[in-house]
């Protein structure tokens, strides 16, 4: 058993959202591209006779089972009972540094790095797959971060994972607006927008997933002009600050611009040649919105 594991957390932005479906139970079928990006919340775990002990200093978190964290450490310690013994627990601290509720999966990617921070803690050995079939009962994006992959592309309801080609020779302007949008809300009115529209999402997902199946993202690198993301007109439509950050990336010299999730943060992608473009934009949105970020993509 280790003294204690300290994992870095990373943030991820979706280059392209498509929905493509929706299931009888609510949840959306999704085509996405995911990219993981150099923006880290800290996760530290030490062993504890038993229980689970989580801290959030300075975050406002819940420290019990309304968080990700906690229940992510509960459902380790009830799969991994057989190889772990006798009773274990964990003290966890979350240091945050990824916005809350920003569509940059900042949860899920804690959630993921303490199912593999308690497998190291403890030794279980558990195989990376045993650890997604964990991961996806927290959440959908929770499989990205148990991959090495730093970007993959996802279909499903984000779950199913592939391997793609990530993003390269740029720098990434990252815009957090200070607001958390419900996610639950945002696929809700989605839906709504569809249904006005006479868009069959019940059927759509049975009719393209064949085209959804290779995609030319896990054999190139995605170009700014394919960034798409179905959620931002509903997102944008109820917060239209967000569509003039947006406007503000571009003319600071953006190749592209998107909002991420279902928002509400927004990035601009920068050529890495013009990193002082990037540099005095990143500043400049700092003037406005306190959570702004010059960060790079992660890369193999």
């Amino acid at each position: 058993m280790a003294g204690e594991v300290e994992l870095a957390a990373p943030a991820k932005i979706n280059l392209y959202l498509q929905v493509t479906g929706r299931r009888s139970d609510g949840y959306h079928y999704l085509a996405t591209l995911m990219q993981k990006i150099a923006l880290y919340d800290r996760v530290i775990l030490r062993p504890v006779p038993s229980g689970i002990i989580l801290h959030c200093p300075g975050s406002g978190l819940p420290e019990d089972e309304g968080n990700l964290v906690y229940r992510a450490a509960r459902l380790f310690f009830q799969a991994a009972a057989a190889r772990l013994d006798g009773s274990k627990g964990v003290e966890i601290t979350l240091l945050k540094s990824i916005p809350v509720a920003a569509g940059l999966g900042g949860g899920s990617s804690d959630a993921a790095a303490v199912l593999r921070g308690l497998d190291r803690l403890y030794r279980t050995d558990c195989p990376t797959a045993a650890l997604m079939e964990l991961g996806v009962q927290l959440g959908a994006d929770v499989p990205l971060f148990l991959v090495d992959w730093p970007a993959a592309w996802a279909t499903g309801i984000g779950e199913r994972l592939r391997p793609a080609v990530s993003l390269t020779g740029c720098l990434i302007v990252l815009v957090n607006p200070g607001f958390p949008v419900p996610t639950a809300w945002v696929y809700k009115n989605f839906a709504l927008t569809a249904e006005e529209k006479n868009f069959n999402l019940s059927n759509l997902h049975t009719e393209i997933a064949g085209q959804q199946d290779d995609p030319g993202f896990t054999r190139r690198a995605i170009r700014p002009d394919e960034l798409r993301n179905d959620l931002e007109m509903v997102t944008i439509s109820r917060y239209r600050e967000l569509d003039g950050i947006k406007r503000k990336l571009l003319k600071a010299g953006a190749v592209a611009a998107l909002m991420t999730g279902s928002g509400p943060s927004i990035f601009g992608l920068f050529p890495e040649n013009e990193a002082e473009k990037a540099a005095v934009c990143c500043r400049e949105l700092q003037r406005e919105y306190q959570s702004t970020f010059l960060v790079n993509p992660l890369a193999a």
